[in-house]
């Protein structure tokens, strides 16, 4: 019983990663209004090593439609401007020597729809990821029948891994739910 412990909660740390993954993930779909974590994964070179964003300017939201980017040395800004102009998350950044300004675009119907089309591709790598994670434990599984576990212990552990999927499957829905409630809302 030890040894499908031990894979049930393998199993259950990695689902745990997946969610995780798909949170980051649906973080970066920007839902209309703004937040600094849009800007996460843009790297600047500052002094010649490559480095994210918030590790060379302070990045704040003074409203739902604006984000202002402040690099903390003045000689930053046009590097600052340059990786956010080639980092294509759609937004013209406009530098007035001291800040640097972005201004979301209030979203077209159509563009929603794009972006919900986007979320529903991310829970679906989720659920997939969710799934194969079940395959793996449910395979570890049935190996330890030849290792002399009981054929009863081991289709209890198969029930429990197939629960476990059913609550992470639910979690993704949920947060399927909320994403796209939070993108067609006006």
């Amino acid at each position: 019983m030890e040894e499908i412990e031990f894979y049930i909660d393998a199993a259950k740390e990695t689902m745990d990663g997946a969610l995780k993954h798909l949170a980051i993930e649906l973080s970066k779909i920007r839902a209309g209004k703004a937040t600094p974590s849009m800007l996460d994964g843009i790297q600047v070179d500052y002094y010649g090593m490559m480095t994210p964003l918030s590790g060379a300017a302070s990045i704040n939201t003074p409203d739902a439609r604006t984000i202002i980017v402040k690099p903390f040395e003045k000689k930053m800004i046009a590097e600052c401007e340059k990786a956010i102009r080639n980092s294509n998350i759609g937004l013209a950044p406009m530098n007035d020597g001291e800040i640097i300004r972005l201004n979301l675009p209030p979203l077209t119907e159509e563009r929603r729809r794009e972006l919900v089309k986007r979320v529903k591709a991310e829970i679906e790598t989720a659920k997939i990821n969710v799934r194969n994670v079940r395959q793996d434990a449910n395979s570890s599984i049935k190996k330890l029948k030849n290792e002399g576990v009981s054929e009863d212990a081991v289709k209890a552990g198969e029930e429990r891994v197939q629960k476990m999927t059913d609550a992470y499957i639910s979690k993704v829905d949920a947060a399927f739910a909320d994403k796209e409630k939070d993108i067609m809302s006006v």
